[in-house]
């Protein structure tokens, strides 16, 4: 049987975070808006005769963004106008950049299996979004929140081979624009989607075969899926002595399957020219400068350090950099108690479980309570003053009611007794008032230990520290 090789090439639009539009000062549509038709205004909507204006946020966000991929800078740049008719562009045409973008060729680092792989970013470029259409049985509506939002184009080389590959480059992306806030890159409220370029080709060729593009996938589950049907339907293709056609396709995820929606338009067919509205961009040295020392540290450089200082699992370290506020939390959290394991499981395991089940509190940011509460919490355990089960008891108090955790420890007595006298005590009656179990025990039962130990945890009112317990009946029946 033939063996075929997969080549994937990316399309990622990811709308950026400013607080206005590309070209006008209509608030920005980073989210959906709770009403159609309330940012917008006559440049957004295209009337004749309204001249863009460029936005200078949208310009530092996205050469902030770039350098944080390594990429190559232009000082100069130039928009291009785009031409072509749908019915979502109002302007029959669109403001992009083709010929001189922003950002040129670099690679992105990424984490494929715990090996640090590159892959080849061809360009980025700006561009304005459409507006929304809202069928609603007969009719067509328009709603013009989006339109003139800023998008950012990254166009990679086809050099994905699986779609592993490519997971892993899209998760990198997001955590890329959520380090700096430059976009929340939410593909389920469209801030991110992807069009999916792919071509089968025999292992020996040394060739790629004709492509096909799959628009618009807004899910990383969906892009999955994409890449398995759209290899097995142009394998099937092949494999029938039949040629895969050049064209654009659109993803049913409901059914699973893609659908052919036009032959695929060359850059000729758009008939790109110079915009004439807008200047060449100039960008100089100050600018620059002013934009690369607000750079954060990267998320891929965030995972490598949390896996050799701090000797976290890969599970964990993933979720900890899934965004910029989350894994300042956890490096404040380590500076304060010098315990990158226990301040990692307290926030993956059980604070953000809290987050997750609050209607109030969304996200680590809005957390009421200092961060060196929890960090007493953590202290407290270490220092064999709070047990592990009581610890979450004080963590939820302090969720919801905040409060300082010394108070709260207190008020509810849970503060653990290691006094070595007063516990030996105890000990000595458990054993006295329990002479059956302590015989069965010496008879090498060892399952009874746990019970002595719970009754010693009992008759302490469960302040006793069960370490100093289980110590000292081994002591004393071994």
């Amino acid at each position: 049987m033939n063996k075929y090789i997969k080549t994937i090439g990316l399309e990622v639009h990811i709308r950026i975070k400013s607080k206005t539009k590309m070209f006008c000062s209509c608030l920005n549509a980073v989210a959906l808006a709770e009403e159609p038709n309330i940012n917008i205004c006559p440049v957004c909507m295209g009337f004749p005769g309204m001249l863009p204006v460029l936005n200078k946020e949208v310009v530092k966000l996205w050469l902030i963004w770039g350098m944080m991929m390594w990429c190559e800078i232009n000082k100069i740049s130039r928009f291009d106008r785009k031409t072509y008719f749908y019915p979502d562009n109002p302007t029959a045409y669109q403001i992009t950049q083709l010929y001189e973008p922003i950002v040129w060729k670099w690679k992105v680092k990424v984490l494929v299996d715990e090996q640090v792989r590159e892959f080849a970013i061809h360009h980025m470029h700006l561009e304005n979004d459409v507006w929304k259409l809202i069928h609603v049985w007969w009719k067509t509506l328009c709603d013009y929140n989006r339109s003139g939002s800023p998008l950012m184009e990254i166009v990679t080389d086809p050099v994905f081979h699986n779609k592993e590959e490519v997971m892993e480059f899209l998760k990198e992306l997001q955590k890329l624009m959520r380090a700096w806030w430059v976009s929340d890159a939410d593909m389920e409220k469209w801030q991110m989607r992807c069009d999916v370029n792919i071509s089968v080709a025999l292992e020996w060729s040394n060739e790629l075969w004709c492509r096909t593009e799959t628009k618009n996938v807004n899910s990383f589950s969906a892009i999955w899926r994409v890449i398995d049907h759209e290899s097995k339907r142009q394998i099937k293709i092949l494999e029938s002595w039949w040629v895969v056609e050049q064209e654009t396709r659109w993803w049913d995820d409901d059914t699973g399957t893609s659908k052919s929606q036009r032959s695929k338009e060359d850059t000729m067919d758009y008939r790109c020219f110079p915009e004439p509205d807008l200047l060449p961009i100039s960008l100089d040295d100050e600018f620059i400068l002013e934009a690369k020392n607000s750079l954060p540290e990267l998320p891929i450089e965030k995972r490598i350090r949390y896996l050799k200082d701090y000797k976290l699992s890969n599970d964990d370290v993933r979720l900890l950099t899934t965004n910029r506020e989350l894994s300042e939390y956890f490096d404040k959290l380590v500076l304060l108690t010098n315990d990158s394991k226990k301040s990692c499981s307290y926030i993956t395991t059980i604070l953000l479980s809290m987050i997750n089940e609050s209607e109030i509190i969304n996200w680590v940011n809005d957390l009421k309570f200092d961060i060196k509460e929890l960090a007493r919490v953590i202290e407290l355990v270490n220092n064999d003053e709070l047990s592990s089960t009581n610890s979450k008891q004080v963590i939820e108090e302090l969720f919801i009611n905040w409060g300082e955790v010394d108070i709260i420890v207190d008020e509810n007595n849970l503060r653990q007794k290691n006094d070595m006298w007063s516990l030996e005590i105890i000990v000595n009656d458990v054993i006295v008032n329990n002479s059956k179990q302590v015989e069965d025990y010496k008879w090498w039962n060892v399952n009874i230990f746990g019970f002595l130990v719970g009754q010693c945890m009992k008759a302490s009112k469960w302040q006793g520290n069960p370490k100093i317990f289980n110590e000292l009946l081994k002591k004393k029946l071994d």
